[in-house]
């Protein structure tokens, strides 16, 4: 009776055993499919992540094309801008004026709602965006824009053509360039003295 109860005491604790082993391999088991899910939706979201961006920089680039197509468009359009605008400024005050007035506003709406801007020449003279064709005297302060010569525009902050303008100087560089000129002339007239007389 002993040994019966022993040999059953020992198949108890081997099924015990074994229960616990098999517990534990898949607990492990359950762990490892875990970490494999948690792997491949990382994967996932790193995919789809990249292709966002992927779409976003394609788009941008796309955009970038339309703008340097457009703006090679608009550029062509400046020289007919500037006929028109001498074209209506030579016109008599008329009706036919007053109507290619208006046709000339609705064109120039529809280029600025795609993105045309005409250059600022109100203040001081920019390197960026205007373009000295000459300078002149004047009580202002150097570096004013005193005239427009030529229209200059942009487009979506790209420049399209610089605006040509007459920018006023200080008249103390005039007056010193005078004196150096005088300064210059006296110098070259006493020289000739000098040598005529060492001549003679």
């Amino acid at each position: 009776m002993d040994e019966k109860k022993e040999q059953e005491k020992g198949n108890g604790e081997n099924v015990e055993k074994r229960q616990e082993s098999e517990d534990k391999g898949s607990e492990s088991q359950n762990g490892e499919q875990k970490s494999e899910e948690e792997v491949l939706k990382d994967r996932l979201l790193r995919l789809a992540a990249e292709f966002d961006n992927y779409k976003k920089r394609v788009a941008v680039e796309i955009e970038g094309a339309k703008n340097v197509g457009k703006a090679e468009i608009l550029k062509g359009l400046l020289p007919i801008i500037d006929e028109f605008e001498l074209a209506i400024d030579s016109m008599p005050s008329d009706n036919i004026k007053k109507g290619i007035e208006l046709i000339y506003s609705n064109f120039i709406d529809l280029l600025e709602s795609e993105g045309l801007k005409c250059i600022d020449t109100s203040g001081k003279y920019d390197p960026y965006v205007h373009e000295i064709i000459t300078t002149r005297e004047s009580d202002k302060k150097e570096g004013t824009i005193l005239e427009t010569v030529r229209k200059g525009y942009t487009f979506n902050n790209m420049l399209l053509r610089p605006a040509a303008v007459v920018v006023s100087k200080s008249k103390e560089e005039d007056n010193a360039g005078e004196q150096k000129g005088q300064q210059g002339s006296s110098a070259s007239g006493d020289d000739a003295d000098k040598k005529s007389k060492s001549n003679a």
